[in-house]
């Protein structure tokens, strides 16, 4: 399923900044922009129509859609070292995954699910703007916004992330930051997440998801392959309690990409290597047309 129009211009983006080893660039276009204030203004009524009766309500009907869309594009998902999950502490963790797709939480829904586990997602506070049902699902699926702000950061999010941990939930959150569309390779991580993980000492579930083309064209656009992915479970990173939160997330951070590195040479053979290739984007057929 491809969303967003203009994949050659995205795909250009990408080459651009992998080959700039700019890791967090804005890659998509069309994305909204919006103001600081405006943002603020967005996510202040996003938490105040959560406790809203209406708010409510429309959780209730997301969780039901969102498990039901869950089922039936995850269908294809596989799932390797689902044993490293086993000794695994009871109560909420973090969970880090590779971002590449505007739908890729739904394999680690599913692998949340396998776990009896709820998920919270983490997302960019202007992911509230995005058009149609994509807004609705930002919106009500369990959803925790974050805001660019260093008093958001450092007062509202982290109780909206100790109330979601303190209900055993896994929050999902993307340490990679920004989306590359279809990208196979793990890029530099963020320190964002494992500073969170080291605060309210709870252990990082590490995953790579693997992308793998299909024989099969996508519907709506000839230059592009359908896709699976298979969900790699890694060994689970746990905060160091003789370090303050700073050094741990830093360690934490490290430990998780290498993880994620070694995953990736190991799943495609491939020693890693940040210069662009056709390659890096499952499923693009039409390599020729490589943006020059």
């Amino acid at each position: 399923m491809i969303i967003g129009a203009d994949r050659e211009r995205v795909i250009k983006n990408i080459k651009k900044a992998a080959n700039a080893r700019d890791f967090t660039a804005k890659v998509e276009v069309g994305d909204p922009v919006m103001s600081l204030k405006d943002r603020a203004e967005l996510v202040n009524n996003f938490w105040k129509g959560q406790k809203s009766f209406s708010g409510k309500v429309n959780n209730d009907i997301g969780h039901i859609f969102f498990n039901a869309l869950t089922k039936i594009l995850t269908s294809s998902t596989e799932f390797r070292g689902l044993n490293l999950l086993k000794n695994l502490p009871k109560g909420g963790a973090i969970v880090t995954a590779n971002h590449f797709n505007q739908i890729d939480s739904l394999p680690i829904k599913r692998l949340a699910d396998k776990t009896h586990h709820k998920l919270s997602i983490v997302i960019e506070d202007t992911n509230l703007k995005l058009p149609g049902i994509l807004s609705y699902l930002m919106t009500y699926v369990g959803t925790i916004p974050l805001i660019k702000s260093t008093s958001y950061i450092a007062n509202k999010f982290p109780k909206h992330l100790h109330d979601a941990l303190e209900n055993n939930n896994w929050v999902l959150i993307f340490p990679e930051q920004e989306m590359w569309w279809n990208y196979r390779k793990p890029r530099k991580l963020r320190r964002g997440a494992y500073y969170f993980a080291a605060e309210q000492n709870v252990p990082i579930v590490s995953t790579f998801i693997e992308i793998q083309p299909l024989p099969k064209l996508e519907k709506d656009h000839p230059d592009f392959y359908q896709t699976k992915y298979i969900v790699h479970v890694l060994p689970t990173i746990y905060p160091d309690v003789s370090l303050n939160a700073h050094d741990n997330s830093k360690q934490m951070m490290e430990k998780d990409y290498q993880k994620k590195v070694a995953a990736y040479e190991q799943i495609y053979g491939k020693k890693l290597n940040y210069d662009f290739t056709p390659w890096d984007i499952a499923g693009w057929r039409n390599k020729a047309n490589l943006p020059k």
